[in-house]
């Protein structure tokens, strides 16, 4: 008879915070594994506070690279903070208050540090009418727009612009997220949003349940790849949620499944608090199902594998699917765009 292997060091870490792991520490050559593992999945900063709550003792050179790695994250989100302020700063003078998705701001209201998580650039929200506008103030920065990589095609498959200089990437969102063959438009998101402020800088959130449901989209979108956006909704489902109200943005947004998996497996796989019957008002069909499952093992998850695979990283997106033809328009397009490059200007 063999037994199951119990989860990995970082799956369990994560999963039992904010209690202690009733695992032990990872030693040797697995102690090295669990930190690159952390690195890899935008959460250094955050797992060295854990290893400190927990009372672990890693390997000395374990140790070292964690902490070398921590404070590199760390850096690097203060750079993206100040971007977000001086961002914040140059809107507010034509009068704009964007919604900040994900990265700093979203570390800052849920992490015990906001400099744990890592983020390497600002997303901001605003209607579409304020885009001109924007671009023109964030270009006082010293930021220059990007070509976009939709080409022809970015009426359709964009979401956001992305502009670029000394100081970072700003991507500036007019929709809050557009993939699969389907887009989030951000109109309805921004009416909802909530006011906030980061060091007196006026900002705006997404309220709960819409984030709720634009996090796992957006996972579910990158297929998962990183653990720190299911850790993500851990933390978010902690502060309580109005879930029928997360049932119905999901299902508003057109891709109730794809909300599905990004909550399933923060449930398995990190225990995030998500009620059985919201999963089974969200859950595709069972063959896609354990698809999902399969796709989305610990043992894959944590090793990245679909993004070092491009013909898996394909079929799952194919497979996964809500809508199998919207998907392959997209493919189409996207192919279209890489031949023909973009539209003559």
């Amino acid at each position: 008879m063999t037994t199951r292997p119990g989860p990995s060091p970082l799956v369990g870490l994560l999963r039992a915070w904010p209690e202690p792991p009733e695992i032990r520490a990872p030693q040797g050559a697995d102690a090295d594994t669990f930190v690159r593992s952390a690195v890899r999945h935008g959460l250094a900063g955050f797992v060295a506070h854990a290893v400190g709550q927990a009372g672990w003792q890693l390997p000395s050179e374990s140790s070292a690279l964690l902490r070398r790695e921590s404070l590199a994250g760390a850096a690097r989100s203060l750079q993206v903070k100040a971007l977000l302020l001086k961002s914040l700063e140059a809107l507010s003078r034509e009068g704009i208050v964007p919604v900040s998705l994900k990265g700093y701001g979203l570390a800052l209201r849920l992490y015990p540090d906001p400099l744990q998580r890592a983020t390497r650039d600002v997303d901001l929200l605003v209607s579409r009418t304020e885009v001109a506008t924007a671009v023109h103030q964030l270009s006082s920065l010293g930021l220059t727009v990007r070509p976009s990589r939709d080409g022809r095609h970015s009426d359709v498959d964009s979401h956001h612009l992305e502009l670029e200089g000394k100081a970072g990437l700003v991507e500036l969102h007019f929709r809050a997220l557009a993939g699969w063959g389907r887009a989030l438009e951000g109109d309805a998101l921004l009416a909802r949003a909530v006011e906030g402020t980061v060091d007196g800088q006026r900002v705006r959130w997404l309220c709960p349940e819409d984030e709720a449901v634009y996090l796992a989209l957006h996972a579910s979108h990158h297929l998962l790849q990183r653990l720190a956006w299911l850790f993500d909704l851990k933390l978010l489902a902690a502060r309580g949620l109005d879930w029928d109200r997360v049932i119905e943005g999901a299902r508003d947004s057109g891709l109730p499944q794809l909300v599905f998996h990004g909550w399933e497996v923060a449930r398995r796989l990190l225990g995030a608090p998500v009620p059985e019957d919201v999963l089974a008002a969200l859950a595709p069909s069972g063959w896609r199902r354990r698809l999902g499952r399969r796709f989305f093992s610990e043992s894959r998850l944590v090793a990245t594998e679909l993004v070092h695979s491009r013909p898996r990283w394909m079929a799952a997106k194919l497979l996964l699917s809500p809508e199998p033809v919207a998907m392959v328009r997209y493919s189409l397009r996207r192919l279209d765009t890489l031949l023909r490059g973009p539209p003559d200007r």
